[in-house]
C-alpha cells in the first residue's frame, strides 16, 4: 500500500497595504519637521525554502520477501490439506471402516466448508486487524489436522475436515489482499505471485512427499506433520509478517452490490469455469494416466506439471502488472492446447508429457492472475470480491470431481480432454470481450 506524501510549503508572507501601494502625500508630509508615524504592521518575511528528504522512488522499494514467503507457506498448507487424502485413501478407509469412495469425500467436504462460509465468514470479518484474523485462521488448520491424526471415527474426522475448509475459506479470502498490501503498488502482482507459489508447491512437491511418509510411517503421521508446519508458520507469522486494519464498520459493501461493479462478473465467471475444467482432468489424473498406459508415471508426471507451474508463477509475477490481459489469454490458449493434445495425441507418451508441460506453463499462474484481476476490478469492493472468488473456486472444485466422476463411469477417461476443450469456449470469449473491465488491455495508472 502506498501512501501519499503531502509535504507542507511556506505560506507565504501577509502583506500589509502600506507595503504594496505606492506612498500618498500628507500634509504633514511636507514639512520638515513632521515625524512620520510609526508603522502600524510589522512587516513579515519569508522564510527560507524548506527542505525535506524525498520519498524513495517507487521501483527502489523491494518486496518483503520473508512475509510473503509466509504467506506462500500458508498457501502450500491449506493446498495441500485439502489434497492430501486422495495420496492416502486406502490406509485412512481401513482405519476408519469406511469404503474408499466414503474417504474421498474427507476432500469433498473440506470444499463444501469453504464454499459456505467464505463470504458470510469475510463479511463478519471485515473490520478485525489482518493479522490476528491470519493466525486465527492458521490455528484453526493445526487444530483441524491434529483431531483427524488422532480420529479413529469417521464422523469426527469429517468434523474435522469440515473445520478446515471453513479456515481456508476464511485464509484464502484473506491472503491475496494481505499480498497486495505488504508490497509496493508496481509489485502487487508479483507479491501475489510469490504467495500462490505455494499451490503448484503442494500440489507437484507436497501430495507425493505426504503420500510416501504415509506409506512408509502412517497417514496419521502426514497429518501429523502438517501440524508441526502450521505452528512453525504461526510463529513465523507473528515475528515477521507486518500487521493492518480491517475495514471500517459499513465500508465492505454487500455482495450483490460488488455484483454490479463493472468487471467484478466476468472475472468470477471465468474462475467458475476455468477451475471446473482444470479440475475435472486433475482430480482424476492417476486414472485417465493409467487409461493410458502410463500409470506408473503419475508422481513423474505431477513432477513435470508442478514445474512447469513454477515457470509459469514466475512469468506471470514479472510481466502481471503490465500484461494482466495478455497473460490470462496465454493461459486459457495453452491448457486448451495441451487439452487438444491430449484428446488426440495421446498414444505417444512424449506428447503426454508435453502436454503436461503446457497445461502446468497455462495453469499455475492462473490463481494469480484471477485473484488480481478481481482486486483490479472489485477496487473498494475487493475484500467482497476475493470472498466471492475463494466460494466459486471450491464450489467448481467439487463439482470438477462430481463430473468427472459421471464422465468415467459412462464415458470413461478419454471423455476429460475433450470436456476441458468445451468447458474452455466460453472462457476465451469472455476474457476477449470483457476487455474494459474484467481483463482491460491496459490497467490503470494505480494498479501498475
Amino acid at each position: 500500500m502506498t501512501t501519499t506524501d503531502h509535504t507542507p510549503t511556506a505560506a507565504p508572507a501577509t502583506t500589509h497595504p502600506a507595503t504594496t501601494h505606492p506612498a500618498t502625500t500628507h500634509p504633514a508630509a511636507t514639512h520638515p519637521t513632521a515625524v512620520r508615524p510609526a508603522p502600524t504592521h510589522t512587516p513579515t518575511t519569508t522564510p527560507p525554502p524548506t527542505t525535506t528528504t524525498p520519498p524513495p522512488e517507487p521501483h527502489a522499494q523491494k518486496l518483503p520477501l520473508a512475509g510473503l514467503l509466509a504467506l506462500a507457506t500458508a498457501v502450500f498448507i491449506t493446498s495441500l490439506t485439502e489434497t492430501l487424502p486422495a495420496g492416502l485413501l486406502p490406509a485412512m478407509s481401513a482405519d476408519l471402516g469406511v469404503s474408499e469412495s466414503a474417504t474421498g469425500q474427507t476432500v469433498t467436504i473440506y470444499a463444501a466448508g469453504t464454499a459456505l462460509t467464505a463470504i458470510p465468514l469475510t463479511a463478519a470479518t471485515a473490520g478485525w486487524r489482518r493479522k490476528r484474523l491470519l493466525l486465527m485462521a492458521m490455528a484453526g488448520f493445526a487444530a483441524a489436522n491434529t483431531v483427524t491424526a488422532v480420529s479413529g471415527n469417521y464422523t469426527l474426522t469429517m468434523a474435522a475436515r469440515f473445520i478446515a475448509g471453513v479456515a481456508a475459506g476464511l485464509a484464502w479470502a484473506l491472503l491475496a489482499g494481505y499480498a497486495r498490501r505488504m508490497a509496493p503498488v508496481h509489485l502487487q502482482g508479483k507479491a501475489i505471485a510469490i504467495a500462490m507459489a505455494g499451490i503448484p508447491v503442494a500440489l507437484s512437491l507436497g501430495v507425493p512427499a505426504g503420500t510416501y511418509l504415509g506409506k512408509l510411517l502412517s497417514w496419521q503421521v502426514a497429518f501429523l506433520v502438517m501440524t508441526g508446519l502450521t505452528v512453525g508458520l504461526l510463529a513465523w507469522i507473528a515475528a515477521l509478517v507486518p500487521d493492518y486494519p480491517g475495514r471500517p464498520r459499513g465500508a465492505t459493501p454487500p455482495m450483490l452490490r460488488t455484483l454490479r461493479v463493472p468487471g467484478v462478473t466476468p472475472v468470477l465467471f471465468v474462475t467458475l469455469v476455468f477451475v471446473l475444467a482444470h479440475t475435472v482432468l486433475y482430480t482424476y489424473i492417476a486414472t485417465y494416466l493409467d487409461g493410458l498406459g502410463m500409470g506408473g508415471s503419475t508422481d513423474l508426471v505431477l513432477l513435470v506439471f508442478g514445474a512447469a507451474s513454477l515457470l509459469s508463477i514466475w512469468i506471470v509475477g514479472t510481466l502481471i502488472h503490465r500484461r494482466l490481459r495478455a497473460l490470462t489469454l496465454a493461459a486459457v490458449l495453452l491448457v486448451g492446447v495441451a487439452a487438444a493434445v491430449l484428446a488426440t495425441l495421446s498414444d505417444s507418451p512424449a506428447l503426454v508429457y508435453a502436454a503436461v508441460t503446457l497445461w502446468g506453463l497455462g495453469w499455475g499462474g492462473a490463481p494469480t492472475l484471477l485473484q488480481t484481476a478481481a482486486g483490479d476490478a472489485g477496487g473498494d469492493a475487493a475484500d467482497a470480491a476475493q470472498a466471492m472468488l475463494v466460494t466459486l473456486w471450491n464450489v467448481a472444485m467439487a463439482a470438477g470431481g462430481v463430473i468427472g466422476g459421471v464422465l468415467l463411469g459412462l464415458v470413461g477417461t478419454s471423455s476429460f480432454p475433450w470436456t476441458i476443450l468445451l468447458l474452455l469456449v466460453p472462457v476465451l470469449l469472455v476474457v476477449v470481450i470483457s476487455r474494459t473491465h474484467g481483463f482491460p488491455a491496459r490497467r490503470t495508472a494505480t494498479d501498475q
